[in-house]
């Protein structure tokens, strides 16, 4: 299998990352699908490492982690800031064996299989040959990604679509990914698999910070990655990302995405 490139690139991905992520919010997901104290640990797609500090501390005492990411310049930057004892990292293609990490009680893959469209099962599979027999898979992804939204220009959602249907073609990125999850468990013999949809990137009122920073950077990288020339607007990128930016800066513009969350337990056999 081929190493994928990843669609959001930028100099700025470890920012957008950490701005991004709610602790509580992670360590709810993550108590959910059973992370418990003294667990050993393996944060699939771990990007900037917040993630990975997060499920450590919610597994004290005793508990562990990796953290895997295939980018190099993101692994560098988790360890300089989070790496201590009991917190490691790896630069790992997600594609190819992971085997000689061992196995762990608890696997977490979050934002990451609708970066890889086409493979994202052939990722799972090599991921669950980690998870120990007896241990938890919990993925969690988004469905619809980035296309919910009500209070924008017809042009504006046509144009989003567009987008989405060209990332589709052109990176193999999925929007749907989340409503595979469950499939996914299922087909690989999971047991005690359960579900919960819950709602992510709900967005309305006045604009935080955070969420400003994250959508522009959206609308900003991935389109150009791809080379979209925005042909809805006779201004280019440029007079879309004008009106995207007031249609999200206005309180009454309303934003979601529906969350999936799945997680299941590896046969003992």
């Amino acid at each position: 299998m081929h190493e994928k490139s990843y669609l959001m690139e930028s100099d700025e991905e470890v920012l957008r990352l950490e701005v991004k992520t709610d602790g509580d919010v992670v360590r709810t997901q993550a108590r959910w699908a059973g992370l418990a104290p003294g667990m050993r640990i393996a944060d699939i797609g771990c990007g900037a490492g917040v993630t990975t500090e997060i499920l450590h501390g919610a597994a004290q005492p005793g508990g562990t982690i990796v953290g895997i990411d295939a980018s190099e310049k993101r692994i560098s930057h988790a360890i300089s800031r989070y790496g201590k004892s009991g917190i490691r990292f790896q630069r790992r293609d997600m594609l190819h064996s992971l085997d000689d990490l061992g196995t762990f009680d608890f696997v977490w893959v979050r934002f990451v299989l609708e970066y890889f469209g086409a493979d994202s099962f052939a990722v799972v599979q090599n991921i669950s040959r980690i998870v120990k027999p007896g241990g938890i898979l919990c993925l969690i992804d988004l469905d619809h990604n980035c296309l919910n939204h009500y209070g924008m220009s017809e042009r504006m959602e046509r144009t989003l679509f567009n987008i989405v249907r060209a990332l589709r073609e052109e990176a193999d990125f999925d929007p749907y990914a989340g409503r595979k999850l469950y499939s996914y468990l299922y087909d690989l013999g999971y047991e005690d698999i359960d579900v919960d949809v819950s709602a992510h990137h709900l967005i309305f009122g006045e604009l935080r910070t955070a969420d400003s920073f994250n959508w522009l950077k959206k609308v900003e990288t991935a389109p150009r990655r791809i080379g979209y020339t925005f042909p809805e607007y006779e201004g280019g990128y440029e007079e879309f990302l004008e009106e995207f930016h007031r249609f999200f800066s206005d309180p009454r513009r309303f934003t979601y995405s529906p969350l999936i969350s799945v997680r299941g337990r590896r046969p003992e056999t």
